[in-house]
């Protein structure tokens, strides 16, 4: 029975063990485990306010880059109506351009072949002038070849100028 029950001796030293040893502790290392206790507690405080932070943030980054995103969509539209609008113009002075040319050298050829034309009958009318100046001269020597016949034209030609 002397196992089970511990004699007087010892339970007094081992309480003034146990007391000494709560001392030491409580000088010597209660504050610095409380300290790290407390310190572990702020570290686990701190990181879960970073994290509610970081959370917070992402959210706004994400409104944010939502924002971003779609004001790029709508200038992206914008540019890509901008530039369907200057191809249409573009397209359409092209248009009207050529039209302009076509006009100018349809004016221009009709110009140059009325003056072809007005050159080509100067021409013709000279041309038939001096067939009618070579006809009439091989006419009139013809018919005044022959010395009666002259005398007969300048005759008839006399009577009908007093006739007028």
């Amino acid at each position: 029975m002397d196992l089970i029950t511990p004699g007087l001796g010892l339970v007094f030293w081992s309480l003034i063990t146990f007391f000494i040893l709560l001392v030491v502790l409580k000088k010597f290392a209660w504050k610095p485990i409380l300290g790290a206790v407390d310190e572990r507690e702020s570290g686990i405080k701190n990181a879960l306010e970073a994290a509610d932070k970081a959370r917070k943030e992402m959210e706004n980054l994400k409104a944010d880059n939502e924002r971003i995103l779609n004001e790029a969509r709508a200038e992206r539209e914008a540019m890509l109506k901008d530039a369907r609008d200057i191809k249409t113009k573009m397209v359409s002075d092209a248009k009207e351009e050529a039209q302009e040319q076509a006009t100018k050298i349809i004016a221009q050829a009709q110009e140059a072949i009325e003056h072809e034309k007005r050159s080509a009958m100067a021409e013709l009318k000279n041309h038939v002038a001096s067939l009618s100046i070579e006809i009439a001269e091989k006419v009139v020597r013809q018919e005044l070849g022959n010395k009666d016949r002259q005398l007969e034209l300048v005759e008839s030609m006399l009577s009908d100028a007093k006739l007028n």
